[in-house]
């Protein structure tokens, strides 16, 4: 197959269009010369701590102007995975914005008491706390769920622990 026989391209993100804060060299170029050709392209993205909104606003910290409809996140798939499985479904979750923005736009109840799913995505307020509370849900009955089966994802700093990192004790604790 011809490069230019490509209609559409499937990007990752972290660690390959950019690392951190700074764009790996030659994707903004290799962007601009897509769209100059009339070709259309999808940011995917294992993370799913961003929203869209977030996502567009850190390309375009970057230089990169693009609509939001570019991106596709791990929480928007969980989301539909979710919402398909059992709507009006109920969830605790454990995770940033972007995936509690993806499951209330799928119309999944927020629920720490009785939930149908424990959801487990990257987050900066997992707590011993919070295992306790996921593993309780799961012993009663809730389905665990990751949005992604990465250990670790790349930053500027090196790897840190992802999402099945964070669902490993909640997995292991339950069985």
């Amino acid at each position: 197959m011809n490069i230019q026989d490509v209609r559409c391209f499937l990007l990752d993100m972290d660690g390959t269009f950019y690392l951190g804060e700074n764009l790996i060299p030659g994707s903004l170029d290799f962007i601009r010369r897509v769209e100059e050709t009339g070709r259309d392209f999808l940011f995917l993205t294992n993370n799913s701590a961003k929203t869209q909104r977030e996502l567009q606003a850190k390309l375009s910290r970057m230089g990169l102007d693009i609509d939001e409809k570019h991106f596709y996140t791990s929480a928007l798939a969980t989301a539909e995975f979710v919402a398909h499985q059992k709507p009006g479904a109920r969830a605790f979750v454990i995770g940033e914005p972007g995936l509690l923005n993806a499951l209330y736009e799928r119309g999944i109840t927020i629920d720490e008491t009785d939930p149908d799913y424990v959801i487990v995505g990257e987050s900066r307020n997992y707590t011993y706390d919070s295992i306790c509370r996921a593993a309780r849900c799961v012993n009663n009955g809730a389905r665990l769920i990751g949005t992604n089966t990465d250990l670790t994802a790349p930053t500027a700093g090196g790897q840190v622990p992802a999402c099945r990192a964070l669902a490993a004790p909640i997995e292991l604790a339950t069985g």
